[in-house]
């Protein structure tokens, strides 16, 4: 492509540079000239968000398990059938949109814990890790604290006989 002006010929600037950007390296042809990152959708799921904010939240000092009293007794039944593993989404429960994602989360705390502080330690580290992995906004985390394990009550959760 030319174009003629004053007299010369001149090459239109941007040809051979179009060209160039619009090719690979293996030379097919990218059309549209987009950013490969940016075509195409990524979609997570509810569970992801959700082991994500559970394991976050077990990390927290203070937080001694996640669910309900009935949640965990059923967990623990379930951990020991073969095959079986601990769920890490036990207490959690995610709602995920196309950029944001709300959480509830169940948490037993240990005595003597201040519980504001738990649920606020929680919070910063649950949106965090879910914002950093996912991408998504955390609108809200809703915390519901359900028991409190005092120092000399046996874990609803038994050790494995075997080991």
């Amino acid at each position: 492509m030319t174009d003629m002006t004053q007299g010369g010929s001149v090459r239109a600037p941007d040809a051979e540079k179009n060209l160039s950007e619009t090719t690979s390296r293996k030379g097919s042809r990218r059309s549209g000239g987009a950013d490969p990152s940016t075509r195409g959708r990524t979609t997570i799921s509810d569970g992801v968000v959700e082991k994500i904010a559970g394991l976050a939240a077990r990390d927290v000092l203070g937080v001694h398990a996640m669910g309900s009293g009935l949640s965990r007794t059923f967990g623990a039944v379930r951990d020991r059938v073969p095959g079986g593993s601990k769920s890490v989404t036990r207490g959690v429960k995610a709602e995920v949109g196309e950029v944001q994602t709300a959480l509830d989360l169940e948490i037993v705390v240990d005595y003597g814990v201040s519980i504001g502080d738990v649920s606020r330690a929680v919070r910063e580290n649950v949106v965090a890790a879910v914002e950093r992995m996912t991408g998504l906004e955390v609108v809200e985390v809703n915390i519901a604290v359900s028991d409190v394990k005092l120092p000399d009550e046996e874990d609803e959760e038994p050790e494995t006989r075997l080991q």
